[in-house]
This record gives C-alpha cells, sequence and structure tokens, in this order.
C-alpha cells in the first residue's frame, strides 16, 4: 500500500527565522535541519523539487553524482515502496511522473503566480490549482481528500511566509515577483522614456527587523494549520516541510531573494518524516 505523501513549501522562509519560530508540530514530525536550496527563487527551486530532489546539505569531497542518487533511493522508504532508484526517474526526472505510474492521485496547490497551472510544472498532476488567496494554507488543508486508493500525492506552495507576510493592510510598497513584472511589462515599454518612474522607498533597518519578526510569526501561523493536517492524515502519511529559498532582511544591502547571491538566500528549513502518533 503506498504511504500518503506531502511535499510542502514555506516559500521564501529562510532558515534563522523558522528557527526562531515555535513549531510544536513540526518537531512531531521530524527534527529541522539547516539545508540548501539549488535556487534563489521560486520557479526553479519548484522545478527541482518535482525532478525528485529535496534541498541538499552541501557535502564536501563527494562527486555530485553520488549525491543525486543517494536522494533518489531515498523515496522507497518516504513511499513505502520498494526496488525505487534513479533509473525509476529516468528519462522524465519527474517526481509526479514516478508517481502516477505507482498508482498515485496527484495534487498541487500554490500560492505563487509563477507557479500558475499554465507552466510546465503542472505535467502529471491530475489536480493543479493556483489558490485565490495569497495566504490560504487553511483553504488547502479543506480541500485535502485522502480516499484515493492508490495513494495521495500533495505539493503544497505557502504563500504565508512570502512577503509582505500576511500583513494586508500594512502600508508595505508593492513588489512584484518575476509574474508581476511580466504583465506590467507592455507598459513599461510603451511608457515614454521621459516619463519618470518611481522607486519604492528601501526599507529601515528597524522595518526590516520587523518584517523579519514577521515571517517568524507566518511560520507559527503556518505550524498551528498543519496541526489541523496532520488530524486529517492516517498513520502511513508522509511528510517533507522545506522552503524554496530564503529571504533576506538588509544584510550586506539586501532584501528579498532573487537575482542575489547570499547565503541567507540558499538556507532553508528541512524535516521530514511519518505522521506522528
Amino acid at each position: 500500500m503506498n504511504n500518503n505523501f506531502f511535499y510542502i513549501i514555506m516559500d521564501s522562509c529562510r532558515y534563522d527565522s523558522f528557527m526562531r519560530a515555535k513549531t510544536p508540530n513540526m518537531d512531531r514530525i521530524g527534527e529541522a535541519e539547516k539545508r540548501y536550496s539549488f535556487a534563489t527563487w521560486t520557479a526553479p527551486s519548484h522545478f527541482t523539487y518535482l525532478m525528485g530532489q529535496t534541498p541538499h546539505t552541501s557535502p564536501r569531497r563527494v562527486f555530485a553524482s553520488e549525491v543525486y542518487k543517494e536522494e533518489f533511493a531515498k523515496w522507497m522508504d518516504r513511499l513505502g515502496t520498494p526496488n525505487l532508484s534513479f533509473k525509476t526517474f529516468v528519462p522524465h526526472l519527474s517526481l509526479p511522473k514516478v508517481l502516477k505510474d505507482l498508482g498515485y492521485y496527484n495534487n498541487a496547490m500554490v500560492s505563487m503566480p509563477v507557479l500558475n497551472e499554465l507552466t510546465v510544472l503542472n505535467r502529471n498532476f491530475d489536480d493543479y490549482r493556483l489558490m485565490e488567496d495569497h495566504n490560504d494554507f487553511g483553504g488547502m488543508v479543506e480541500r485535502v481528500d485522502l480516499s484515493k486508493s492508490g495513494g495521495s500525492f500533495y505539493f503544497l506552495n505557502l504563500g504565508e511566509t512570502h512577503y509582505p507576510y500576511m500583513l494586508k493592510d500594512a502600508q508595505l510598497p508593492r513588489i512584484s515577483g518575476l509574474h508581476g513584472v511580466a504583465k506590467g511589462m507592455d507598459d513599461l515599454l510603451t511608457r515614454s522614456s521621459e516619463t519618470p518612474t518611481e522607486e519604492p522607498e528601501f526599507f529601515s533597518k528597524r522595518e526590516m527587523d520587523d518584517l523579519n519578526a514577521q515571517q517568524v510569526r507566518c511560520v507559527e501561523h503556518v505550524d498551528a494549520i498543519l496541526g489541523d493536517l496532520i488530524s486529517k492524515c492516517p498513520d502511513n502519511t508522509y511528510f517533507i516541510i522545506t522552503a524554496d529559498h530564503g529571504e533576506l532582511f538588509g544584510e550586506d544591502d539586501y532584501f528579498g531573494h532573487g537575482p542575489i547571491m547570499h547565503e541567507k538566500c540558499m538556507e532553508v528549513p528541512y524535516l521530514e518524516g511519518f505522521r506522528p502518533l
């Protein structure tokens, strides 16, 4: 019997924000550790995870190919399915494809528009949806249905830990990601070069610290809702909980993530384990 499986990504959640948070439900699943993302922004990081990879530990004196093979081999224990290996993933290099072939019903619920259902990430999913609300982990949990006989896979991208960190009513500048930039590109290109554009004012040190503290509170909010999800799951449910990348809160004059090369953009929390009894 296949294990039900949840791959939960807290978007933009940096490792030390997670470690500052009180996470009793996640602690019941597994001990969190520091790992490193393969990318500094949402889309390529999620693509990597859907290839069957997880954030890495940056081991020294090893060949990358050995790291990849060891990671793929772990899926046997996670899914309760023998005889999985790197060869199982070739040539598609697609975790949803492997799970579909094993009889899983594949679901994805995402918060970030850059992951919308028209992207290549939707391949091999039976149900893939962009949530209407940026902060709706609770709505995702309500939609979870684990009645499928072949097991269910849920790939969840959570927007609560992404800017503006659930501060809907706060007077914060509108900062677009790639999707938002692309939507406004036509207007930008047709605007006269002589028309001045307003640049958002950079945050002060105090504002940066406040935003960082708010991300910690968002992790705690996610953890509370996770308790509701755990209560819906049978014992043979496996969880991976991580982030797609970190976030900068003023370190070295950086804010956010994306076209930034900084260790705080790469450090992410990682934990995994079966549903706690």
